[in-house]
């Protein structure tokens, strides 16, 4: 099978292009590696699938060194042009879309950035999909589409009527986006609902690099909500785990709705909606302490009130993953922590 994934250079991304190599698919990347954070990390994670900075432009294929079955391209998904050339020569089988601008709390500073890459950008990928006959579209939502619902486990049944971020009214888009094109263009597609990722190659913008990175530097670290928060954190693993099972299960329409209120997760469409998170919420103050832990040395902590935009917890319901694709995420919190900072350590020469 031939694959475009996007955020080739992104943390889920990375692994996700390995996964599917190691199994013998052909793959081409592509990312626009922005300085949303520190390229320098994204062009690491580059390089474990051999494709060289040095040989990085915009929109020139760079075959990996690595890799005889994959390419890297340097692209922006709103280029309409662009893209549309890339569906048109390469003929994919599936899609699976990763890239998106990222963060919360940055899409209350940023928010057109949000609109262009998230709405615009996956505007794009739909028509890719649309008219060149794309067997599967893969894509990438956010437990933070939840947003206000206070029912918890959150279960993809459940309403997102109502979120707190701009991020994660883009998510919640995607999905209505994919639903509108399965319906009419019966386009089979698969959102992924992740629930706070961590794990080696992370981002630096999310709270274990920045809780590892004040510890090791002798800085304060800000605890939000005084710390009184529980998150789903989930190792990349287990993510990347899910997404492979969802790529082989590709859905069919769910006719069979006369005798019960729709099942938003599900759609008469061939369209679909999983979690994908641990769904064992860890206090934040339990996942500060697994990293003192594995670094060795206390934090000094400054405790802050709630930020905009965030909510108090995240718990993911997975019993559609697990039933239907036999998949339960389980890596306990502290050898996920311990494997995390030895990495970080390693990376940043700690």
């Amino acid at each position: 099978m031939k694959f475009l994934v996007t955020g080739a250079a992104g943390f889920i991304g990375s692994y996700v292009c390995r996964r599917l190599l190691s199994r013998g698919d052909e793959v081409v990347g592509l990312d626009n590696i922005n300085n949303y954070y520190d390229i320098n990390l994204k062009y690491g994670r580059l390089g474990t699938l051999g494709i060289a900075k040095s040989a990085v432009d915009w929109y020139k294929f760079v075959q990996s060194n690595t890799y005889e079955q994959f390419r890297f391209v340097r692209m922006n998904l709103e280029d309409k042009q662009a893209m549309q050339m890339l569906f048109a020569n390469e003929h994919f089988d599936m899609v699976v879309n990763l890239a998106a601008q990222a963060g919360v709390r940055y899409s209350i500073e940023n928010p057109y950035a949000y609109v262009e890459s998230n709405i615009d950008g996956f505007l794009n990928i739909l028509e890719g999909c649309r008219h060149y006959g794309i067997k599967h579209l893969i894509y990438a939502s956010s437990s933070s589409v939840y947003g206000l619902n206070g029912k918890v486990p959150f279960s993809e049944k459940d309403s997102i009527a109502h979120p707190v971020s701009l991020y994660a009214a883009t998510k919640k888009s995607n999905e209505l986006m994919a639903h509108t094109y399965s319906h009419l263009y019966g386009i089979p597609s698969t959102g992924l609902r992740f629930f706070t990722v961590y794990g080696p190659w992370g981002r630096p913008d999310m709270s274990p690099f920045l809780f590892a990175d004040a510890i090791l530097h002798g800085r304060s670290i800000k605890v939000f909500n005084n710390g009184d928060m529980l998150r789903d954190f989930t190792y990349i693993d287990d993510i990347v785990e899910g997404v492979l099972r969802v790529i082989d299960h590709i859905p069919a329409p769910d006719i069979d709705w006369s005798a019960q209120a729709p099942d938003p997760s599900s759609s008469t469409a061939p369209y679909k909606i999983y979690n994908i998170g641990n769904s064992r919420p860890v206090k934040l103050m339990d996942f500060i302490q697994a990293i003192e832990e594995a670094i060795g040395h206390p934090a000094e902590k400054i405790y802050l009130p709630m930020q905009p935009g965030d909510v108090y917890q995240t718990n993911a319901d997975t019993s559609a993953l697990q039933n239907e694709l036999g998949f339960k995420p389980d890596k306990p919190i502290k050898e996920g922590v311990q494997e995390t900072i030895n990495w970080y350590r390693s990376f940043y020469q700690l």
